[in-house]
């Protein structure tokens, strides 16, 4: 893959929130950016299916070979490395369900299948607790509002938030196992438990005022089977533990894995944005701004940002833009794009510097 090395006065430095800063609200739109947009990427919109197949089907063979081998590792230590490979992977595999949301229908025949039944079932992530919800994210008029699930104003909130919102997320596995393994079926004989099911622990949302609306059509059948499959393997799991089925050890190993995967997620999550929009509504260029791009020349973002989850901020511009096509639309734009140019404000450079900006601004941001 071909290194990319922006120029030094092309990556905006990341700079701590402040009181002084103008709201994300009232940035007008850069259209000269927006166009350039446009015309430099038009035949960069359709994904590859050999690159999503390889690259998803190896992640997911190598993730589930290192929770084999920590399973099954004869020393503390080589559990520990094998754990840290499936992690890696795991989350790489599990980060596809971006994709899933915004490929086109039929684009990629089998993967959205193959997906949950590989990925989403087993770590109790089934793809219709993105889908239809991350939509939402990318509504012009939503971002950032309370109408946005994936939304909190992190920077103005409390210090404390920040570490709160990794540390919740090591018991998602626990969350997740409660959800499909009781809920569910307790749920379908309950039904006003149902519909609070259905809009409060539906989806991946980090807003806790969002409220799903019920599925409809084709993908409320895609909901049906999939809760289904994740409840069985839920109960599964619960029954497999509570009858020695399989040693606890072995559950153990395997839970820690998907709690470190969603934790490496929440950490990328803090960094995706900068989280400093007050509910307004953003113009388009508002809603780049408050968004993060982590370009090369650095290596890192690869594991903690992957399936091109690394250009976030281009993400918001491109939406519809395969994850494996977006490296050179950065590159066409951060070559084209004059040095005053609102794209080159959105780029930074490591993920340690953003954590400490966000913990930083939501200090001097919070209220008394």
């Amino acid at each position: 893959m071909t290194t990319i090395h922006p120029p030094a006065d092309r990556v905006a430095p990341p700079a701590a929130p402040s009181a002084a800063k103008p709201p994300k609200s009232s940035i007008p739109d850069d259209m000269a950016m927006i166009r350039a947009v446009a015309e430099l990427t038009r035949e960069l919109v359709t994904p590859s299916a050999r690159i999503y197949w390889t690259d998803f089907l190896a992640s997911a063979a190598v993730g589930y070979a290192g929770v084999a081998a920590a399973i099954l590792a004869p020393s503390t230590g080589w559990m520990l490395a094998a754990a840290f490979v499936a992690v890696l992977a795991l989350y790489r595999a599990g980060s596809f369900i971006h994709e899933l949301t915004h490929i086109r229908k039929n684009a990629l025949p089998g993967f959205r299948l193959a997906w949950n039944m590989l990925i989403g079932v087993p770590l109790l992530i089934p793809s219709f607790m993105y889908e239809g919800i991350h939509s939402l994210h990318h509504n012009r008029t939503k971002y950032g509002t309370v109408e946005d699930p994936e939304y909190l104003p992190l920077a103005l909130m409390k210090p404390w938030t920040v570490p709160l919102f990794v540390v919740a997320a090591a018991f998602a596995p626990l969350a997740l196992l409660f959800r499909y393994g009781v809920l569910t079926p307790l749920s379908l004989a309950i039904p006003p438990l149902r519909r609070v099911v259905m809009e409060r622990y539906s989806g991946l949302i980090i807003n806790p005022v969002f409220r799903r609306k019920p599925p409809e059509g084709e993908f409320r059948r895609q909901w049906a089977w999939q809760e289904g499959g994740a409840w069985a393997w839920a109960t599964l799991l619960i029954a497999a533990g509570t009858f020695g089925w399989v040693p606890l050890r072995a559950l153990a190993i395997f839970g820690g894995i998907a709690a470190a995967t969603v934790v490496l997620n929440q950490i990328r999550t803090l960094v995706a944005h900068l989280w400093e929009n007050d509910g307004e509504v953003l113009t388009v260029t508002g809603q780049f701004l408050d968004s993060v791009n982590v370009p090369p020349p650095g290596l890192l973002p690869e594991l903690w940002a992957p399936v091109g989850l690394r250009y976030h901020a281009l993400h918001h511009l491109l939406p519809g833009v395969p994850y494996h096509a977006l490296p050179e639309a950065h590159r066409r734009l951060q070559a084209t794009l004059p040095a005053d140019s609102q794209y080159h404000k959105a780029n930074y450079r490591s993920l340690p510097k953003l954590v400490m900006n966000l913990v930083a601004g939501s200090a001097k941001g919070a209220p008394a």
